[in-house]
């Protein structure tokens, strides 16, 4: 296997690498994809944990990106929370499928003051897929979906 000639080279021909301590954005996408999907089941760090024989801290490393998962613990976690492997890469930033991307996320700062958490993990919008899919009856569970659909059109109806 050949390094991507397209990598920023350092001085005597090196690729360049995050400082130490610096999470890898990869890192760091894999761990919320995990999260995401954890805390769409309802399932706690710990009992995660204890599935694949691990403290709550280290699923907590993994779900912020300080650890990096290794590729049999993430195809582990893929059957343990019942998605492809490639959930985890799912909706990556285009930026971060290049070295020098990921090299520039990973070393950008963080404005903190302009964050926007993504709404699919926001408690409230867990709960609600939660309660969705406590609905045991599948033309009820359309009815609501229907229902919520034109609530949102029409919210969108009065912004104009």
């Amino acid at each position: 296997m050949t390094k991507s000639s397209t990598a920023k080279k350092e001085k005597g021909g090196k690729v360049s690498r995050l400082p130490p301590g610096t999470p890898n954005p990869v890192d760091v996408h894999v761990g919320g994809r995990v999260r995401l999907r954890r805390t769409l089941l309802g399932v706690s760090q710990e009992k995660l944990g204890d599935s694949v024989g691990l403290t709550f801290q280290q699923i907590q490393k993994y779900e912020r990106g300080a650890n990096r998962i290794g590729a049999s613990r993430i195809y582990e976690l893929s059957r343990i929370l019942d998605v492809p492997v490639s959930f985890f890469f799912d909706d990556m930033p285009t930026e971060l499928k290049t070295h020098e991307g990921r090299f520039a996320a990973g070393l950008r700062d963080k404005e903190q003051g302009t964050y926007e958490a993504d709404p699919l993990a926001r408690r409230e919008t867990l709960e609600l897929v939660r309660a969705y899919y406590k609905i045991s009856d599948p033309r009820v569970r359309k009815r609501l979906f229907e229902l919520t659909k034109t609530l949102a059109k029409s919210d969108m109806d009065f912004d104009d």
